[in-house]
């Protein structure tokens, strides 16, 4: 009775975190600061290599399932397994609010998304220190690449598998750091609306091959959505480890080029009202008050989680 309520506790940190790597702006790993979980998390992704996962699937076979076990254990897989199924319940719940609000309220829904990245960028900038060109470097380096691409990458890249595998590897990573959101990555990369939209349809699909209605939409949604898990799998064997290991020997130029990248997504929601406007004729000028309330809210947002996370340390 005990380690079912250990795992239903779990279960909703593991809702929470997921809500919250969701939305752009806001990060999986700063819940999980709050909720008591983060040192035991980067434990047990980092504990994930390729070898753990060819002996845990190694149990298919009977003369290996004890080594399987084993393997199992050594990275915590009932605790990533519990966590990650509540992440992967809200991230598909929230993500599918999150397209219909895209649809009816495009302006408000982008405004805060840029109230929630503005204020992770003014709190992450408390911890950068560009005393030295290296790091100067790095900032610019970051802001330049997140400027550039945010706004572009979705008409220049558009939507083809291998696009939407690097994706996944970049925004599941991300949940290694606190502040950095892997959704905000989705939106630089011009992807976000597109995953959200190919989730949404993908939960309806399996709701009416459920009742007997075909499967079609679902045959039409499946390998977006499974190149993105096969990405976001392959993100946590490599470009979780490698960010993780440019944190140790480099920690300030790495977090200065990290943090920039959020400061220069700040021009992604912008670009996409922008666009959304011109096809509907409305002005900036109209729009403006909708989106800097729903700024503000997003904004609020941040600060509260923030009050109430530990410090930040990698």
């Amino acid at each position: 009775m005990a380690d079912l309520r250990e795992w239903a506790t779990l279960y909703l940190k593991g809702v929470a975190m997921g809500s919250a790597d969701a939305v752009p702006g806001v990060s999986g790993g700063t819940i999980a600061l709050i909720v008591g979980i983060y040192e035991r998390l980067i434990a047990a992704v980092t504990a994930v290599d390729p070898d753990r996962a060819r002996r845990v699937l190694g149990g298919v076979r009977p003369g290996g399932r004890a080594d399987a076990r084993a393997a199992f254990r050594e990275v915590d897989g009932v605790f990533l397994l519990v966590l990650g199924t509540g992440i992967g319940t809200a991230v598909v719940t929230v993500l599918s609010a999150v397209n219909r609000l895209l649809a009816t309220q495009p302006v408000a829904t982008y405004g805060f998304f840029f109230g929630l990245i503005a204020a992770s960028a003014a709190v992450l900038l408390g911890d950068v220190d560009l005393a030295t060109p290296r790091r100067k470097a790095a900032a610019v380096a970051g802001f330049a690449l997140a400027f550039l691409a945010s706004g572009v990458a979705a008409t220049a890249l558009g939507s083809p598998l291998p696009v939407v595998f690097v994706a996944g590897g970049l925004a599941v990573s991300a949940m290694v750091l606190p502040g950095i959101s892997g959704s905000l990555l989705l939106v630089v990369l011009g992807q976000y609306e597109y995953m959200s939209g190919v989730v949404a349809r993908f939960v309806d699909a399996a709701g009416a091959l459920a009742l007997g209605n075909g499967t079609d939409a679902l045959v039409e949604t499946l390998p977006p959505v499974a190149t993105f898990l096969l990405g976001g799998v392959c993100g946590l064997f490599t470009i979780a480890h490698a960010v993780r290991y440019a944190l140790s020997r480099a920690r300030a130029a790495t977090l200065a080029f990290l943090v920039s990248l959020v400061v220069g997504a700040l021009r992604a929601p912008l670009v996409e009202v922008s666009a959304r406007l011109a096809e509907s004729g409305e002005s900036w000028r109209a729009a403006a008050p909708r989106f800097a309330l729903a700024a503000l809210v997003g904004a609020g947002l941040v600060a509260v989680l923030n009050r109430y996370s530990a410090t930040i340390e990698y």
